[in-house]
């Protein structure tokens, strides 16, 4: 990506420039030239006069220059000449690709640097060193979006997202994998989480019509520390982890919103099945057909209404009663009573998670 910037610029300059320009790196490779044919080529000279003295080299018909990064990384940029024009025109090389060869590393490394933030892959004495000495802000609101495609596809969404978030001084858009975007958005001060939620529907909405890749988006808590981004970013995919398990409908999830579905997340599988086996001692919960099940999430979608979900079912009050006293039989609970109602819906969902077998996190 580098060397192609550098060749990018040097075939723009040679249309008013009538000489060859180039640069090229420590070991003497020529890695861009406005004569594309000699990138490759070798002049290992050149770097043993700059090894012994001097900022400047005229010698081949060419001027040439040593420039030097804040890294420590050398490069010699060069022009066709001898004259002054020549040793001029190195000079303006030299500073212009320095110019370029900063903001590359420095657009390159806030994005390395982010990516490694969220991951966890970043000591924490070195956080802060690190985000100041790269000019970003240590405190402020922020919040990371996770950006799923719902299958492997061949054009990642990325392109997408980078235009809608424009400003890589503060956010940061960063490929996970070939199905993963992660987005770090900085916040203005007081934003609330419903205009966060706002700006993930946008998010998906594009992705999706411009794209024409099915999303789903995970969406952290806000933090306010740098030092909180790793969290963040474990807490957007827990989300769509959850999400994929109790909430299959949604396209925004937030971990905000993820209920009790987030703590049968967090509990070991062991745990969940022993549960499992103490609400269901008579029989277990595969012997409820699908017409029973569906019956069970209406009466809890009618708030364990009997008369209400049989409008709703379309049957008459004696059939719900029945099927109700059906399950009482089979499970020993009483689902017209709140403290089986709950205990039944905790054991429905604990189910769901066992056979879901989600990724942990």
């Amino acid at each position: 990506m580098q060397n192609r910037i550098f060749q990018n610029t040097c075939n723009q300059l040679k249309k008013d420039i009538h000489r060859k320009i180039g640069i090229m790196d420590d070991n003497g490779y020529i890695i861009a030239c406005s004569d594309e044919a000699m990138v490759g080529h070798q002049n290992e000279a050149v770097i043993t006069h700059f090894e012994n003295s001097g900022e400047e080299y005229v010698g081949g018909g060419h001027v040439f220059r040593k420039i030097e990064t804040c890294n420590k990384n050398v490069y010699v940029v060069f022009c066709e000449g001898t004259d002054e024009f020549a040793k001029g025109f190195a000079a303006f090389l030299g500073t212009h690709f320095l110019t370029i060869k900063q903001y590359y590393d420095e657009k390159y490394d806030r994005n390395s640097f982010m990516k490694n933030v969220i991951l966890d892959n970043v000591l924490p004495n070195d956080v802060i060193y690190r985000t100041r000495e790269l000019k970003l802000a240590v405190d402020a609101e922020r919040v990371v979006f996770l950006v799923r495609a719902h299958k492997n596809v061949e054009s990642s969404p990325i392109d997408v997202v980078q235009n809608i978030f424009p400003d890589e001084t503060k956010d940061f858009v960063i490929r996970i994998d070939d199905r993963d975007v992660a987005v770090v958005r900085e916040l203005k001060p007081g934003t609330e989480i419903k205009d966060v939620i706002k700006l993930a529907q946008e998010l998906h909405d594009t992705v999706n019509s411009e794209a024409l890749v099915r999303v789903t988006v995970g969406i952290s808590t806000i933090v306010e520390t740098i030092q909180d981004l790793a969290r963040a970013y474990r807490e957007a995919r827990i989300a769509l982890e959850v999400g994929k398990v109790f909430d299959t409908e949604k396209n925004i999830i937030s971990y905000d919103n993820l209920g009790i579905g987030r703590l049968i997340y967090q509990l070991p599988t062991t745990l969940c099945e022993l549960f499992l086996n103490e609400v269901f001692k008579k029989e277990s919960i595969s012997v409820l057909d699908s017409e029973t099940i569906y019956t069970i999430q209406k009466f809890f979608e009618n708030n364990l209404n009997v008369s209400e979900t049989s409008r709703k079912l379309f049957v008459h009050r004696n059939t719900l009663v029945y099927r109700l006293d059906k399950i009482k039989k089979l499970t020993g609970l009483d689902l017209r009573e709140f403290d089986d109602a709950i205990i039944f819906k905790v054991a429905m969902m604990v189910n769901k998670y066992l056979t879901s077998e989600p990724t942990r996190i």
